[in-house]
């Protein structure tokens, strides 16, 4: 497929964008701003890399949040993320974050803040993290309950065999998303086990999953995906550069398409992996397999796909 007939939008839309992380897509002059508000030093080697593993890129998390940390900075962030989203032909867009890791406020004035800078831009996803005491996911749950603009919850980063909780004793918290008609979507399978997707959909109720790598090794999971109607969320830059895939060109995006398995395109990370909506799009048209009905069929399921708590499309900036 030709790059010229990707910029034609293959949506009456414009673009989908489900899964972008607030923390991973500043724009570059914001980062150098905010830092030198903060007196810090903006770091060589910020950007992901080919391979570098997962951990290692979570770990670059670290100094954009310490940029983030106040409620003045989130507003701008989350403005600036719908405008550029706006310009990039974006028309459904949600962003997600971790409100408990902005230390300067509490997380209820830091989703106060969020809010305010979308102005009803696009929805927003609260993430509670691997790891992390269930408990805070519960909280944030509650908070969302009373913020139309909250359309859903996440579970977000990766297992480790020293996390004292398992994907499963975030169940409670899922379970009461439900309750409240939040949406509901898990990181997971990236480069991991297809039986985190599996776990995700029975134990959390999950409708969407992030990644889902490994979706294809087990005919199990596919089937329950496909029954179910859970949506893949696909970042494939974001997967090249944590090693989950060797190189793009190995995607299994057009292969689930072509099974019947609901999938979208997502940039995850706009500054760190260094990529917008039209960018990720032309990547994945040029994986093998990809056709413009494909490519089509993989836009309109991120605008079928968007939680529908508070979903409003993009119509200013």
């Amino acid at each position: 497929m030709s790059r010229a007939s990707v910029s034609a939008q293959p949506s009456a839309h414009g673009l989908a964008d489900l899964h972008r992380h607030l923390d991973g897509s500043l724009r570059e002059a914001t980062v150098h701003a905010l830092a030198a508000q903060a007196g810090l030093p903006v770091p060589d080697e910020l950007a992901f890399r080919p391979g570098m593993g997962l951990q290692e890129a979570l770990a670059r998390f670290a100094f954009t949040l310490s940029l983030l940390r106040h409620p003045q900075a989130v507003a701008r962030v989350a403005a600036e993320i719908c405008e550029d989203a706006a310009a990039e032909g974006v028309g459904t867009l949600e962003i997600r974050f971790a409100p408990q890791l902005h230390t300067g406020a509490s997380p209820a004035a830091i989703i106060d803040a969020a809010l305010e800078g979308m102005d009803g831009r696009a929805g927003l996803l609260l993430c509670g993290l691997y790891g992390e005491d269930p408990a805070t996911l519960s909280a944030l749950v509650e908070l969302a309950a009373a913020r139309p603009g909250v359309a859903g919850i996440d579970l977000a980063g990766g297992p480790l065999p020293g996390h004292a909780w398992r994907l499963e004793d975030y169940a409670p918290a899922f379970a009461r998303a439900r309750d409240l008609g939040l949406g509901r979507t898990v990181h997971a399978a990236e480069g991991r086990a297809p039986s985190e997707i599996r776990r995700a959909v029975l134990n959390l109720h999950a409708q969407r999953i992030g990644h889902g790598t490994t979706l294809l090794q087990d005919p199990g999971t596919v089937d329950l995906v496909m029954e179910r109607g859970v949506l893949i969320e696909a970042c494939v830059s974001s997967n090249w550069h944590v090693g989950a895939i060797a190189q793009i060109q190995d995607h299994p995006l057009p292969q689930w398409l072509h099974a019947g398995v609901k999938a979208c395109c997502c940039t995850d990370n706009t500054l760190l992996s260094a990529v917008d909506a039209p960018e990720e799009l032309r990547r994945v048209a040029a994986i093998p397999g990809m056709d413009s009905t494909s490519l089509a069929r993989c836009v309109e399921h991120g605008h079928q796909g968007a939680f529908r708590r508070t979903r409003a499309l993009l119509g200013r900036s």
